[in-house]
């Protein structure tokens, strides 16, 4: 693949739908650094994920589906979940089907979705790299609704 050349987005070949589950969990404690995966995480009404670098802002969680991870790692990338500084790494949904105001539960928690990509202020190390990143595009933002902990394997559900 040629440096900048754009990467097929993945539309509902594997049966995508509104509800997948959890495939990872991640956390940092400063803002711009790749994730760390964890087991488990409290989501705090209002605020976010707690002990997170993005705590009380206004992009309070950020997702990230794994088939997007996928994507990345099929063009030669050495990324996992966490690469791309998400914090809710969720499978089996298609998460550019969602709207914004749409609400969605994760385990106990619920969440209403408040953006989808994002602009980057300058060029990330995946860009770098690939000349491409999924998470301008395909990366959804999200403030907490209802507190919960949540884990790795939690259901994700598309409630509207």
């Amino acid at each position: 693949m040629a440096r900048g050349q754009r990467l097929e987005v993945i539309e509902n070949k594997k049966g995508l739908s509104k509800k997948g589950k959890i495939v990872s969990l991640n956390m940092s404690k400063k803002k711009g650094q790749k994730k760390t995966p964890v087991e488990s995480m409290n989501l705090i009404a209002g605020k976010g994920v707690e002990g997170d670098a993005h705590f009380s802002s206004e992009r309070q969680i950020s997702l990230l589906s794994y088939e997007s991870i996928e994507k990345m790692q099929k063009v030669g990338l050495e990324v996992s979940a966490g690469s791309f500084a998400e914090n809710i790494t969720v499978g089996d949904i298609n998460l550019k089907s969602i709207n914004i105001g749409s609400k969605v539960k994760l385990g106990n928690a619920l969440i209403e979705i408040t953006q989808k990509g994002k602009d980057c202020h300058e060029p990330c190390e995946i860009y770098r790299q690939a000349g491409y990143c999924v998470m301008p595009e395909e990366g959804i933002f999200a403030s907490v609704l209802e507190s919960s902990k949540i884990k790795n394997g939690d259901t994700v559900e598309v409630l509207n």
